[in-house]
């Protein structure tokens, strides 16, 4: 593996960005690494191939798609070393050369809103899916993602969530959807094994609500053809990061605020000084 970093073009996730970016993109990878063990896996528009090359860690193939030449040569050499992992060049939305039911777990994250062929796409992954197979495909949701802010220009057709849903139940009858948002919240869980399900409410107002009751920022869908294929996906999925980073930037942030503060206040202590001295001065001649 090479050190050499892809330029951040503003969209395009690489391992070099940090804090929330991060955690939104390495979650997804994460989470589909549980479904990878010894599965044959695509990673349909791989961008820098840092996703791939994690689930080539427990997978017995990954082969990663994309159509940016100059992504797939940078992804070949930084993590070419990996035997049963695999880049091409090619249209994610074309990829007929592939096989019928070729792979056990398709991923396809932050791709559809990219794209106005979305059926189309979807179509080729009903195709590629093997029988027992699932796929993680993600999308940010369009009542929420940069609400009244500008536009993301990379974006070319984003989804409400019934519209991602109905696109998904055209093609598959089995699908659980997940929310994805960043949260800062207080984590307690028990450290004993087999201690129970897992549990969450939100305080609102005056109200205690079960669940993550928060609107969501992305959707994250585990789609099949048979519910059998998602029976071990879990209700919850938890990702972070040893060194917190994002804790790390706040407190940097925190700190840098309370020194500014301080520093603002001795200045106005000097400046109130020297208007005392001025009148002071103003009186006695």
């Amino acid at each position: 593996m090479t050190d050499h970093a892809l330029p951040f073009t503003g969209e395009r996730f690489t391992p070099e960005c940090v804090r929330e970016i991060s955690y939104e993109h390495w979650h997804r990878y994460a989470f589909a690494h549980a479904l990878a063990g010894g599965k044959r896996v695509l990673d349909a528009a791989c961008g820098e191939g840092y996703g791939s090359a994690l689930l080539a860690q427990v997978a017995a193939q990954v082969t990663g798609v994309d159509i940016d030449a100059a992504a797939i040569a940078h992804a070949r050499s930084r993590y070419g070393a990996h035997a049963n992992l695999a880049y091409q060049q090619a249209d994610v939305t074309a990829l007929d050369a592939l096989p019928d039911r070729s792979f056990d777990l398709i991923v396809s994250f932050e791709t559809l809103e990219h794209l106005r062929a979305q059926e189309q796409l979807l179509d080729g992954f009903t195709r590629l899916l093997a029988d027992d197979g699932v796929l993680l495909v993600s999308t940010p949701d369009k009542r929420n993602y940069n609400a009244g802010g500008e536009p993301n220009p990379f974006h070319v057709r984003e989804l409400e969530r019934d519209e991602f849903e109905a696109l998904l139940a055209a093609r598959f009858p089995a699908r659980r959807m997940y929310a994805q948002k960043l949260l800062f919240q207080s984590a307690l869980w028990a450290l004993d094994e087999g201690a129970g399900d897992v549990r969450a409410c939100v305080h609102d107002g005056e109200v205690l609500r079960d669940g993550l009751a928060y609107q969501p920022l992305y959707y994250v869908a585990a789609c099949a053809r048979s519910a059998d294929a998602l029976d071990k996906l879990p209700a919850l999925s938890l990702y972070g990061d040893a060194a917190e980073s994002v804790y790390a930037h706040y407190n940097a942030e925190v700190r840098k605020t309370i020194a500014g503060g301080a520093r603002i206040a001795e200045l106005e202590a000097e400046v109130e000084a020297l208007k005392r001295a001025a009148r002071t001065d103003g009186a006695n001649g």
